[in-house]
């Protein structure tokens, strides 16, 4: 029989084998990903523009020069400076925005998955490993979080603390923890009942040490899925908020405000709107290739295929 590629209890004879081997398979498949590696590159991108964006920016992203306003993107201006991306009403450079409104969305992506995975994360494994109340209270509020409207949420707090980096951090973060604690709950039903989670406990294991040896690892690959996505859909989130008025402030450059201060134009100066939603789209676009590779590459029943179709081959 086939051991579960995933569920395989660290420290028994043959294990430390049998996980290289499992990250070798991984590895192989990440690698020969044309997806992963197109997502690796785009990210590659985004992950500089948003560390140095003073280095990458060719002017200041908030600098106003009204005699250059609406320059046409590859032309120079008034004053003589070359426009790669164009300029916009106010005279503002369009690349130097979009590189640092790199860093804003990739700040908040990052942020707001890092919060929704640690509530949902530790809530779901309350909800598998205890079970009974903890299960139904928390799956109930599960429930109550999906039936309220986010947007409501959003206007509500924004209202009432102001709009800044840290507020929609929360609020994206603080509204996204339900998928984390589903997936971590329905991995944790299933790895209680393995042998070696009864082993454990029958040798005096507390539960803190089982949870954090046997249960967290086995269902760490589901977590890295799900965050990967999460991350595009916080800074999608973040995007649609900034567009809606209700996200950061407007001396921080995002792809989100641009596109909002850009459509009135849409119809003239197409460049306003056109180059912070490219930004976005490749941006988001490159996490969900990522994601999908490493979907791939952290399913068990891919690598059992994988390596019964090479066994068959030789």
């Amino acid at each position: 029989m086939q051991p579960d590629a995933e569920a395989f209890p660290v420290g028994l004879p043959g294990s430390s084998l049998r996980a290289s081997r499992r990250r070798w398979r991984r590895t192989r498949i990440l690698l020969g990903s044309g997806g992963a590696r197109i997502g690796a590159a785009i990210l590659l991108v985004v992950g500089t523009c948003a560390a140095a964006p003073g280095l990458l920016a060719p002017a200041d992203p908030n600098e106003q020069n009204l005699l250059a306003r609406f320059t046409r993107p590859a032309t120079r201006a008034a004053d003589g400076t070359l426009a790669v991306l164009g300029t916009d009403q106010l005279g503002r450079d369009i690349l130097s925005r979009v590189v640092h409104g790199a860093k804003t969305s990739v700040l908040i992506g990052l942020s707001a998955v890092v919060i929704a995975g640690a509530v949902g994360t530790g809530l779901g494994l309350l909800a598998g490993m205890r079970g009974g109340p903890w299960d139904h209270l928390i799956m109930r509020l599960a429930d109550m979080q999906f039936a309220f409207p986010f947007i409501l949420l959003a206007i509500t707090v924004i209202g009432v603390l102001g709009a800044s980096v840290r507020n929609i951090i929360l609020v994206v973060g603080l509204s996204n923890w339900v998928a984390y604690a589903r997936v971590v709950r329905a991995e944790t039903l299933a790895i209680r009942e393995k042998a070696f989670v009864d082993a454990a406990r029958a040798l005096g294991v507390p539960l803190g040490s089982i949870v954090w040896r046997h249960v967290l690892p086995n269902v760490s690959a589901s977590l890295i899925v799900v965050a990967t996505f999460g991350v595009a859909g916080a800074i999608l989130t973040e995007a649609g908020l900034s567009f809606l008025g209700l996200g950061v402030p407007l001396a921080i450059p995002s792809w989100g405000g641009m596109l909002a201060e850009g459509r009135q134009f849409v119809d003239t100066r197409y460049w306003l709107a056109l180059f912070p939603g490219a930004a976005l789209f490749v941006t988001v676009m490159g996490i969900n290739l990522l994601g999908d590779a490493l979907r791939d590459a952290l399913d068990p029943y891919l690598q059992t295929r994988q390596t019964r179709s090479s066994v068959d081959r030789l």
